[in-house]
């Protein structure tokens, strides 16, 4: 009876155990933020707000208020939807709110890399070098010589060349600006001779081509393997598209490349020295691929697309780089040299940025995730403060709370490629939400700690692509009336939002 009597007890404190991880004894307490739960024990909401963010998080704001608690897939998460509140999250320090713990989660997750201490702020500090300022002079000029390699290799050649090309929006822009970026990151195939130069370029775009092809597959699954909910068949295809590009990318083949960037060489070297076994170097550089171009492609998509339905945007930003070339005293005519767009140049393009930032305002909805490390207090605008308990999640979600509001930006759905010029053609940063000035009124690049670092890089690559488009080629819809297409609702969170379906375009050189 006596043992009977343990085993029951020994059940029963494992039932209460369960129950109590999968949060059914959580209750609200009164200093903190409404908390909802949902109907299934652990899991909450995870399915909702996986299959869409957006529509989520707008009900329970309509049902919570400006800040809230959900439970998803055994976390509880503080979401801030009032972005007169972001500062001091944004602000608050590590010993409070962490990014690194929850980035570290995820990238151990989706590309089983490991990372060591500090890597956020060796990261932060190559970046800087590399990818802003100065560095971005030569990066600038890489990403020319490519995207002139992989766009114009056949320019002046017979008339039959000028043929109109078909395919899909999405497809084309991704493709160009992810193999040029690529290539201008990752180096090119070594010329071992004057005459060897024309061979190594098609060897670039033959196999920048292939590479761009599986890492579509990879990028496809990305938002169910963030989740972990792939089916064992797709997970069977995420490993092998990993191992794949563990190899490809890998330092050995890597190393094997000419003008490597002094971000990826720079990276590699920071890792060796610190010991890193070159098998988890190989998965950094995946990683890295991934940050770097998961996001250009699709954006430069948007981009086209928004200036292709919007003629007065495309004439304006028309005008803006024929100006640009007169000003240089550059021409594009049949047989002249190849015009080199630099990063001067391009920091003279006020319409062009606009109609950029304009893009992303409508496309890119990351989600900021803070990681709670101490118990501590969130003071909202309106004067109420909230306790946040240790173990949670803070989250913001720019896309919802200031982005499309159309307090701040009026008639948000909208494409206005003005929206972010001042009538004297300066940049416009003055944005007002209930009578008070806004610091953070369109978040595409995250903030503070979380910020991209390559977020000045990834603007010229859009920059100098739509550049060239508009410079050397003719295009067009095919169905000049057919509607822009809706966002991906289960991307929602990891970036640049993709379309749920694909526009056919035609385009053809101008000679």
């Amino acid at each position: 009876m006596a043992l009977l009597l343990s085993i029951l007890l020994a059940l029963l404190a494992s039932v209460i155990g369960g129950l109590y991880l999968l949060g059914m004894f959580r209750r609200r307490k009164p200093e903190e933020p409404p908390l909802d739960k949902g109907l299934i024990p652990w899991l909450g909401y995870a399915l909702e707000f996986r299959n869409n963010t957006a529509a989520f998080l707008q009900k329970m704001q309509k049902k919570h208020g400006d800040i809230f608690t959900v439970q998803i897939a055994g976390y509880y998460f503080t979401f801030v939807m009032d972005p007169l509140s972001f500062g001091p999250i944004v602000k608050e320090s590590k010993t409070y709110l962490d990014f690194d713990q929850f980035a570290k989660e995820l990238v151990a997750r989706v590309f089983r890399y490991y990372s060591g201490t500090n890597e956020h702020k060796m990261l932060e500090k190559s970046s800087t070098k590399h990818l802003m300022g100065d560095g971005l002079v030569l990066m600038t000029q890489a990403m020319m010589d490519n995207l002139q390699n992989l766009m114009l290799h056949d320019i002046g050649g017979n008339d039959s060349e000028r043929k109109w090309h078909r395919d899909g929006l999405f497809n084309y822009s991704y493709n160009i600006v992810f193999r040029a970026g690529y290539l201008a990151l990752y180096g090119n195939e070594p010329a071992k001779s004057k005459d060897s130069t024309d061979k190594a370029k098609e060897h670039d775009r033959q196999h920048s081509e292939e590479l761009f092809h599986e890492f579509r597959k990879y990028d496809k699954l990305f938002p169910r393997l963030a989740y972990a909910v792939l089916p064992p068949k797709d997970k069977m295809e995420a490993e092998r598209l990993k191992r794949m590009f563990w190899n490809m990318l890998s330092v050995k083949n890597t190393l094997q490349k000419e003008n490597i960037s002094g971000w990826i060489s720079e990276q590699q070297q920071q890792r060796e020295e610190l010991g890193m076994p070159e098998y988890m170097q190989d998965r950094f550089m995946f990683l890295l691929l991934w940050a770097s171009q998961g996001n250009t492609g699709p954006a430069s998509f948007w981009f086209m697309l928004y200036l292709m339905k919007h003629p007065e945007a495309m004439q304006a930003v028309r005008e803006e780089v024929q100006a640009i070339l007169k000003e240089t005293g550059q021409q594009v005519k049949p047989g002249g040299p190849l015009i080199n767009l630099t990063r001067e140049m391009l920091q003279k393009t006020p319409v062009m940025d606009s109609a950029v930032e304009e893009t992303l305002r409508l496309t890119a909805a990351p989600v900021l995730i803070r990681a709670v490390k101490q118990n501590m207090n969130i003071k909202m605008a309106s004067g109420n403060e909230f306790a946040i308990r240790k173990g949670d999640r803070v989250a913001l979600f720019p896309y919802i709370a200031v982005q499309v509001d159309p307090e701040v930006h009026p008639d948000p759905e909208k494409f206005k490629y003005d929206r972010f010029l001042n009538p004297n053609g300066t940049k416009k940063t003055e944005f007002y939400k209930k009578g008070k000035k806004l610091k953070y009124y369109t978040m595409p690049w995250g903030a503070g700690t979380s910020i991209c670092p390559g977020r000045f890089f990834a603007v010229n690559e859009l920059k100098q692509f739509v550049f060239l488009m508009l410079t050397y080629f003719e295009f067009e819809l095919e169905n000049p009336d057919e509607e822009i297409p809706t966002i991906d609702p289960k991307r929602w969170g990891f970036g640049t939002m993709q379309p749920t379906r694909e526009v056919q375009f035609k385009y053809r050189l101008r000679f």
